[in-house]
């Protein structure tokens, strides 16, 4: 895939312990995916991870274990023709999100409720199977 249809991301799977994941819908858009953001050049994957949970949904991760689960290539859900590659990272915390800037909407959901939701390529195909295995082995 050439690089300039690659979109390099940072995104977390935000599970609460009590088997929901955080889900947050960008505003004008109606995919629900999992917080996170573009990673800047010179940054790291998990620096990139801690700023956009602060500036998205007011978590901060500073202090706290991020599992990275692995590297995962979907189609890009609000740019066309664009796929994101995402460096995802686990994080278990009860937080209550405060959006900010693009997101419009964090909302807790469990399995079957995610599943019945607009989801993004990357949360249906990757993120809720890897929530299903986590949530079965909690």
């Amino acid at each position: 895939m050439p690089e300039a249809t690659l979109i390099r991301i940072a995104a977390a799977l935000i599970d609460d312990g009590q088997g929901r994941t955080l889900l947050v819908r960008k505003a004008g858009t109606r995919w629900f995916m999992q917080a996170g953001g573009k990673i800047e050049a010179g940054e790291s994957p998990l620096d990139a991870l801690c700023r956009e949970l602060h500036e998205e949904i007011g978590l901060s991760i500073d202090h706290m274990p991020a599992r990275h689960l692995g590297c995962f290539t979907a189609p890009a859900a609000n740019e066309p023709g664009r796929s994101v590659q995402a460096e995802l990272f686990h994080v278990r915390i009860a937080h209550d999100p405060a959006p900010s800037l693009e997101i419009e909407e964090a909302v807790w959901a469990d399995q079957a409720t995610a599943e019945t939701m607009p989801l993004a390529p990357l949360t249906r195909d990757h993120v809720l199977p890897l929530f299903s295995a986590l949530t079965a082995g909690a």
